[in-house]
């Protein structure tokens, strides 16, 4: 003891490090959400859309968009002083989804962004952690000029399960975005704790 106090420090945080995806369709905002949460400067794996590309990518909606991610975003947010998340940002079309299988390796939940004028973007994401058991939130990206719907209303059309959480969100906004990883980490370890609960018998 110095002068009535302790000497030792107080030991550090040890953080919990936990892996969230962000997926969806083309050119639905997921590169901006990524870049808009993260206290590191973000990896980004952004390549000009060719010519080449043109008949398979899809742009209607999205014309003026002239970048798409090849591989992954990736990003960092602490939501705590004892919990860390790590973003990956997946690629939106379909000839990159052959990295979505090393990407989802480890991560405990993710968040599917959609765009009410392009829904059907999001039927793939949704059932790829569906089929395989990672409990995802889907976060409705609410573009400027894009018409509103009721969340019930977009819940229905996606055919989403009572307990996935749905959300209105701006990619572009930090407080906006964080309450929808905040979700996505409530819902996965709820789901998890409830498997872990022995069957009643």
């Amino acid at each position: 003891m110095v002068f009535g106090r302790s000497s030792r420090r107080e030991t550090p945080v040890e953080p919990v490090t936990l892996k969230i995806l962000v997926a969806g369709g083309f050119g639905v905002g997921k590169t901006t959400l990524v870049g808009a949460v993260s206290e590191i400067k973000p990896l980004r794996t952004e390549e000009t859309l060719s010519e080449a590309g043109r008949p398979v990518d899809d742009l209607d909606g999205v014309e003026s968009k002239s970048t798409t991610t090849v591989a992954m975003d990736f990003g960092r947010i602490t939501l705590r002083e004892d919990l860390v998340l790590y973003l990956f940002g997946t690629p939106g079309q379909d000839r990159f989804w052959f990295l979505w299988d090393e990407l989802a390796q480890g991560a405990l939940g993710a968040v599917v962004l959609a765009d009410t004028r392009r829904l059907e973007d999001s039927f793939a994401a949704i059932d790829y952690f569906e089929r395989r058991g990672i409990p995802f939130t889907v976060g409705v990206n609410c573009f400027e000029g894009a018409d509103e719907f009721p969340a019930e209303t977009v819940r229905a059309a996606l055919d989403l399960d009572p307990e996935v959480p749905l959300m209105m969100c701006d990619a572009r906004r930090r407080e906006s975005v964080k309450s929808v990883l905040v979700a996505v980490v409530e819902h996965a370890l709820v789901r998890s704790t409830r498997e872990r609960e022995p069957a009643a018998t």
